[in-house]
């Protein structure tokens, strides 16, 4: 999965998509990962680097990844 090409991020953590006029804003964690799919990052590696950045269990991490990319896909800002 990796965030659409046309999506807007800033390091702030605000969201712009241009098709649908909605806009976000995520916390710093969740705009490092919003950059990481910008990237093309896989998304075991995202998880490895927010393990290796960050004091979070690793099984709470993957609960919340799960759910920011399942609010991601509601919001159609992701494509395979």
């Amino acid at each position: 999965m990796y965030l659409k090409k046309n999506i807007a991020t800033s390091e702030s953590g605000f969201i712009f998509n241009p098709s649908s006029g909605d806009s976000y804003n995520v916390n710093p964690v969740a705009a490092e990962i919003l950059q990481q799919l910008k990237q093309g990052t896989a998304l075991a590696a995202i998880k490895e680097n927010i393990l290796k950045d960050y004091e979070v269990e690793p099984m709470r991490l993957e609960q919340d990844l799960e759910d920011f990319m399942n609010q991601l896909k509601e919001a159609n800002l992701l494509e395979n």
